[in-house]
């Protein structure tokens, strides 16, 4: 059929269908006026016009049916004459559009992928166990949701390697792989003086370099490490690292030893060997560094040296005298006798291990200490193990650079070179880097920006593939929620479940402000300042074993290297905490701000002095126990009871065995054992006299206030006193 004529018929059937409308409006009013008629006379004319109206119009409906059916029917052929060829043609050109995916991306990339908003991503993902309310624009989205939108979507997926692949070119500096043997040149040893605490490391070490360190120090126990070049008579020079021997400084003397190319070991003649001594031997041999042992303390009359050589056998440290290659050397750090042997045998091991390095090229070492000094800003103790480091060069350590503004040795003095196995203080350093950290040296600053901001990068990686790992955790346990509480409420009625409901919310309301304080009141956050890097790494460490959180809670608000500042009284008063600070000071102004505000600043130079004082600080946050104490005891040698008035009060006849009995006190009735009632005495007689006090061997008769009680001959009367007894906190750092 041609398009002209088709297009006449419609009109002609449009205006067909159209009379048809309108001729059956007017019949549908014309019905309604003859209803109202009817209604309005059908007590006159109900029996002589019972169904008229209906049939009237009845094959007229039918027509109206059977135009209506024809018109439906013509309209349909009209469509789909028209159509279908259109059809064909669309079907023979559209195709499902593909979606490039990667794993982990985001909704907002997701969305962005399909050319749909992020409404859409939330539509497609509702009546699913996803959690729609904690999913966010920059949340990651699992690969079964990201399949379950592009299906939803009617879309094809694609894989996209391009995005997993497509990763940051490494930018990272590294050390440079190992020198020509002929460009070695000898170097100084780089020596550790390991031992437990208080055996004689710094005195040692004080008497070889002449300084007062020991002296110095809080305690005489070493706080943090410290790197010093000693220049023995005979030319030879010794790099020394002195590690503390207190328990808190494990990680400490691990971060020596690796850095270290002998040790030597302190052991006090007089105490053996200790905790710390065994710890300092695995160091040791996990860093596989040959061992010098000192034996110290040897002017004690009490000192025995045999037999520290014969307990070091049991942790296969062989002195030479039972047929092994450790050196051992008797000596006595307090009035330096035989210490130049000590050295002699120290060179003699280092010739034997032929220590070399090579002074050329771009500088690599290590971190031992870092702190922050006023006027000088950040400041690293380092070891330099290769190239010699100059002022100007341009040095990376961590996620810090630097560029050197100025070098100086252990005595403060101002240096232009540090050579290998030299320890030297730096200045420069835009942030403070960790003790431990690697230093590099690199060709410019834009090259030391480009390593710092890859591993800053890397890092931010690391986190996200823990995040991704955290929130696929919860998505399970999410999964694993849904289908319990699916099980749990399954086959109730909805009555039930929305009562059950009902009674989880009410359980789960919100604290009272009583139940708040409470709460508050177990929990003590604080702020820990401290001089160096490595003191700070040690506090921390020391945190970390704390195991009493069921009895208070421990936060770590902040923590940071050195003085205290108005910045930790702020959050101090915001957290209501305590801060800490370890051989750092506090101005007269911050103290002053800290006590308006009611903030406490606790300041120690010695380790475990401030441990215990955040045990006590933390027993403090404890409620006091109750302990009863025993005033006395009685017997009880016979029962009657008394008429007092209308009632009888059973009363027992008493003998005190031991202590006395006070009327004010309380009071318990034991029976085998077992406590049968606690409360307090009406009355307490003598004889026939009131009294308030029965001493030891007197004979008593006593009520109690509890009537319902019956006595037995054998059983005991105990009085007694309740004392508050403030709580010691459970934990135990282990030294």
């Amino acid at each position: 059929m041609c398009p002209q004529p088709r297009r006449n018929m419609n009109q002609k059937f449009l205006k067909l269908e159209n009379l048809l409308r309108f001729h059956t409006v007017c019949r549908q009013l014309h019905s309604l006026g003859q209803r109202r008629t009817l209604a309005q006379w059908r007590r006159v004319f109900s029996s002589a016009y019972p169904v008229r109206p209906a049939p009237q119009h009845t094959g007229s409906w039918q027509t109206d049916s059977l135009f209506g059916a024809a018109l439906s029917q013509y309209r349909l052929l009209v469509t789909k004459k028209e159509v279908r060829p259109r059809k064909s043609q669309l079907s023979s050109t559209k195709s499902k559009k593909e979606v490039e995916v990667w794993i982990g991306m985001t909704v907002e990339e997701l969305a962005r992928a399909m050319e749909k908003d992020i409404d859409f991503i939330y539509e497609a993902l509702l009546n699913t166990t996803m959690d729609i309310d904690s999913l966010e624009a920059d949340s990651h989205l699992d690969e079964v949701w990201i399949k379950e939108v592009i299906k939803k979507a009617g879309m094809k997926l694609k894989w996209s390697k391009l995005k997993q692949d497509k990763v940051r070119e490494n930018k990272d500096a590294v050390r440079r792989p190992q020198a020509d043997p002929a460009l070695l040149t000898p170097r100084s040893p780089v020596v550790t003086i390991m031992g437990h605490v208080d055996h004689g490391k710094t005195t040692l070490l004080d008497k070889l370099r002449k300084t007062q360190v020991a002296a110095m120090e809080a305690g005489g126990i070493t706080q943090h490490i410290g790197a010093f070049l000693v220049s023995l008579p005979s030319g030879e020079k010794i790099t020394f690292l002195d590690t503390p021997g207190h328990a808190a400084f494990s990680a400490m003397r691990a971060r020596g030893a690796q850095v270290t190319d002998i040790i030597i070991l302190v052991v006090a003649a007089d105490d053996g060997v200790m905790k710390q001594t065994v710890e300092s031997i695995q160091h040791a041999k996990d860093a596989q560094v040959p061992i010098v042992l000192a034996i110290n303390k040897c002017d004690k009359a009490e000192a025995d040296p045999e037999k520290v050589k014969k307990e070091l056998l049991a942790y296969d440290v062989v002195c030479e005298d039972y047929g092994g290659d450790v050196q051992a050397v008797h000596v006595s750090a307090l009035t330096g006798d035989n210490l130049m042997a000590l050295a002699e045998a120290t060179i003699t091991l280092a010739e034997i291990l032929e220590l070399k390095a090579d002074p050329t090229g771009p500088v690599e070492g290590t971190v031992i200490e870092s702190f922050t000094d006023k006027g000088r800003g950040p400041v690293t103790t380092a070891i330099i193990q290769r190239g010699t480091l100059r002022k100007g060069s341009i040095l990376v350590a961590g996620k810090s650079w630097a560029k050197v503004r100025l070098m100086f040795d252990e005595n403060g003095k101002s240096v232009n070179e540090a050579y290998p196995s030299m320890p030297v203080g730096i200045i420069g350093w835009k942030d403070l880097p960790s003790a431990g950290d690697e230093i590099l040296e690199v060709e410019s600053e834009a090259r030391a920006h480009e390593v710092v901001d890859w591993r800053k990068y890397e890092q931010e990686q690391e986190k996200n593939k823990e995040a991704l790992k955290t929130i696929e955790e919860k998505r399970k346990e999410h999964q694993e929620a849904h289908r319990k509480d699916r099980e749990k409420y399954g086959n109730l009625h909805w009555k039930e479940r929305s009562f059950i409901k009902y009674q989880e919310r009410k359980e789960q309301k919100l604290l009272r402000p009583k139940e708040k304080v409470e709460r508050d009141s177990n929990m003590l956050p604080i702020i820990i300042k401290g001089d160096v890097d490595g003191s700070v790494e040690t506090i921390l460490n020391i945190m970390d074993t704390y195991d009493a959180s069921h009895e208070c809670e421990l936060e770590l608000v902040h923590f940071g290297v050195g003085d205290i500042s108005e910045n930790d009284v702020n959050l101090a008063e915001a957290f209501h905490g305590v801060i800490y600070g370890f051989n750092v000071n506090a101005g007269k102004v911050i103290q002053e701000s800290a006590a308006k505000k009611g903030v406490k600043i606790k300041l120690h130079k010695i380790i475990y002095r401030l441990v215990e004082d955040l045990q006590e600080e933390l027993s403090s946050r404890l409620p006091c126990t109750v302990e009863e104490h025993t005033v006395g005891e009685a017997s009880i040698l016979a029962t009657f009871s008394i008429t007092e008035g209308k009632k009888k009060v059973p009363v027992a006849g008493c003998r005190v065995q031991k202590g006395q009995l006070e009327k004010q006190k309380k009071f318990k009735l034991i029976r085998n054992g077992d406590i049968i009632w606690k409360g307090s005495l009406t009355s307490l007689k003598h004889h026939k006299d009131d009294v308030s006090v029965i001493k030891t061997g007197m004979d008593c008769g006593l009520s109690l206030d509890e009537e319902m009680i019956e006595f037995k001959v054998g059983d005991r009367i105990v009085c007694y006193e309740e004392n508050e007894v403030l709580a010691k906190t459970s934990w135990d750092p282990g030294f």
